[in-house]
């Protein structure tokens, strides 16, 4: 099963981003993606074939999906295989988001929530528009697809400040993930050295974020 509650799934990575985070764990997707073959889209869907039966849907993930043209037609390509998708994005390209609701081609979408939006910038190596990622969780909270909103809680970026920003954001969603760092993978070298949160800190976090939405669960400890 990959990180698609309750069900076992195939995962696909895009290439490409629009943002650039020192903690990425994907760093070659991210700054290097022609550097990754392309898997021929029969082959994919010949593998997908072949554990029909098996797996009950398939996760896209990246770098940022939302930003290939190609991914309404290969959802589409999926649904026709009556195959779930969850969808694993940045929340930067509401018009995407919306689009593929509309065309019911998602059936789980989680969202990172990475820090507070007035500390986005921090997360590029330009502007972040944070206004398009607010757009996305009002649109993702009347969605009657299930919908959880992640964050990962690295104590440099999110701490009780953040947390508060953040959940006034998502008051009133029905699901947010708070997860452990861990910063082996990390794309910027420093950050592979910063602290984590213990176990005790990481669950008081969650009880502030429960002040917030529906549900809080802690994921990676």
């Amino acid at each position: 099963m990959l990180d698609f509650p309750g069900r076992v799934a195939s995962l696909v990575f895009t290439g490409s981003c629009n943002l650039t985070c020192p903690f990425c764990h994907n760093p070659g997707l991210v700054l290097d993606p022609d550097s990754y073959p392309d898997y021929p889209l029969d082959e994919l869907l010949a593998d997908l074939k072949k554990r029909e039966g098996f797996i009950d849907g398939v996760v896209i993930s990246g770098g940022e999906p939302t930003i290939d043209t190609g991914l309404p037609a290969f959802l589409s390509l999926l649904k026709e295989r009556n195959l779930q998708v969850k969808l694993d994005s940045n929340g930067l390209a509401p018009k995407v988001i919306s689009s593929l609701l509309e065309q019911h081609l998602v059936d789980y979408l989680a969202i990172d929530m990475k820090t507070s939006l007035s500390r986005y910038n921090e997360l590029h190596t330009m502007p972040v528009a944070t206004e398009a990622l607010r757009e996305t969780v009002e649109i993702l909270k009347q969605a009657t697809v299930e919908v959880e909103f992640r964050t990962t809680c690295i104590p440099y970026l999110v701490a009780k400040a953040e947390i508060d920003e953040i959940g006034e954001l998502l008051r009133g969603a029905p699901l947010w993930v708070l997860q452990q760092y861990v910063p082996l993978h990390a794309m910027a070298e420093e950050w592979q050295n910063f602290d984590i949160y213990q176990p005790q800190q990481l669950y008081l976090l969650a009880e502030q974020a429960g002040k917030y939405v529906d549900q809080v669960q802690v994921r990676g400890i």
